[in-house]
């Protein structure tokens, strides 16, 4: 193991006993114990894995509609539009049920675009974000007439206003203004440094703006920034508003006259023992500097919508012991959820049935792995565990953003099921993949 990966194990290890004892069945109301059994809403878990199999993720339909609610319900008077992140969770069932509750949608690549064309989502509703959208793609996102186009380069811009000129139709534009503020739970998802790869410093953006203001072929229509995921404090975001509040004054002033402000998403969820911002307070703070604008607003949340209302469900294989170092072998593996290897997360596991009728039963430290050949194969290190044995039910929490989006057929290994949940029945919303499906298109 190297010095930097020793680092790591040791961080995580010594992270540990402070998430002993977390009932996780609070995440969100829809996930309860009833009896011993773990119940996604009307359902119990264990009946979703005698009947879809594992490993397999179930997301809770009412625990999105919930969490989409609040936070529209909580932006209250400010003209506003959540744009649900497609990239945390793109599942079609999962777009169309946000669609039927009025949001709009943010997207990152053709392919998502695809997703919710075949969704039915109206393409007026659709924000296109990313630092490298190709030409193509900016050809068939103005070819479906979307909403906006988040520009993150000059030479982007170019190519937009070059395209839309092809196409005879001006494009809906604003630019991605990095405002330099560190936020996010990891490095890997912090966005809104002058290091980071996105968007462009208002030095830059500015003479854009001022170039294209009178242009046969670009429409600026607002303007964005987005700073990170996972932020669990109310000082960046002020911050980084305050500063785009600016811009968005001087732009007014220069003759650039916006509607948008598009402040992307970032709010943090509790995986373990985080606290979360409530919307309330979220929506409280940025609308208070918003008012003096007049801007219609967008919001991309992505994890604080769909994160809470997901779980991956998975069995005991085995468990073993090495010269007292305890391990738990599930049917599950890193290529079916990457977080806990990626970006070193940690998602509490439970069982889906409590011991004896005690959630507080004595615990073991455990290591819950996968079967992929790597050392990097597992979902938690060191984690208090009661005790199992092969053929338990496994429960890990908050798995519903970057979940399945992120799998891969790594080992050759079929990806999981997708289940979803409303209220006493269930569904699959994606197959399991077959063995055929690993070699179609070779």
């Amino acid at each position: 193991m190297s010095a930097s990966a020793a680092r790591r194990a040791s961080s995580r290890r010594s992270k540990s006993p402070a998430y002993s004892g977390i009932d996780p069945a609070g995440y969100t109301p829809e996930f309860s114990w009833r009896g011993n059994d773990l119940y996604c809403e009307g359902v119990r878990l264990e009946e979703i894995a005698a009947r879809a199999g594992t490993p397999a993720y179930v997301y809770s339909a009412a625990s999105i509609t919930g969490a989409y609610r609040k936070l529209n319900q909580a932006l209250g008077r400010q003209p506003h539009t959540i744009c649900y992140s497609v990239k945390a969770n793109s599942n079609l069932s999962i777009l169309r049920l946000l669609a039927r509750l009025g949001s709009g949608f943010d997207i990152v690549s053709a392919g998502e675009l695809f997703r919710l064309q075949r969704a039915g989502v109206d393409a007026e509703s659709i924000v296109f974000s990313g630092a490298g959208k190709s030409r193509d793609e900016i050809r068939e996102a103005l070819r479906a007439r979307i909403g906006l186009f988040n520009v993150e380069s000059a030479a982007e811009l170019e190519i937009l206003a070059s395209e839309a000129s092809r196409s005879g139709s001006r494009a809906p534009a604003a630019i991605r203004v990095n405002p330099d503020v560190e936020a996010g739970g990891h490095p890997h998802i912090s966005t809104g440094r002058r290091s980071h790869k996105f968007g462009m410093d208002w030095e830059t953006a500015l003479p854009q703006y001022l170039q294209y203001r009178d242009s046969r072929w670009i429409d600026w229509r607002g303007i964005s920034a987005h700073i990170g995921s996972q932020i669990l404090s109310l000082t960046p975001f002020r911050r980084a508003l305050t500063r785009l509040a600016r811009h968005f004054r001087e732009l007014a002033d220069s003759g650039v006259k916006l509607r948008y402000l598009d402040f992307g998403g970032g709010l943090g969820v509790r995986y373990s023992n985080e606290k979360a911002l409530s919307p309330a307070n979220y929506a409280k703070t940025i609308t208070r500097i918003l008012r003096p604008l007049r801007c219609h607003l967008l919001l991309e949340p992505g994890r604080s919508i769909i994160a809470p209302a997901g779980v991956l469900l998975m069995r005991v294989l085995y468990t073993k012991e090495n010269r007292g170092k305890k391990f738990v072998i599930v049917d599950a593996a890193m290529n079916d959820f990457i977080r806990p290897a990626l970006y070193d997360a940690v998602h509490p596991i439970t069982p889906a049935k409590r011991p004896g009728g005690n959630n507080n039963g004595p615990k073991i430290r455990v290591d819950v792995v996968g079967p992929v050949c790597e050392s990097g194969d597992f979902f938690a290190q060191d984690w208090p565990l009661e005790r199992v044995s092969s053929g338990d039910l496994l429960v890990l929490w908050g798995a519903g953003a970057y979940g399945f989006v992120q799998t891969s057929n790594y080992n050759s290994r079929v990806r999981p099921t997708e289940v979803l949940v409303e209220g006493g029945s269930f569904r699959l919303i994606r197959r399991r993949e077959s063995l055929s499906d690993l070699i179609r298109g070779e």
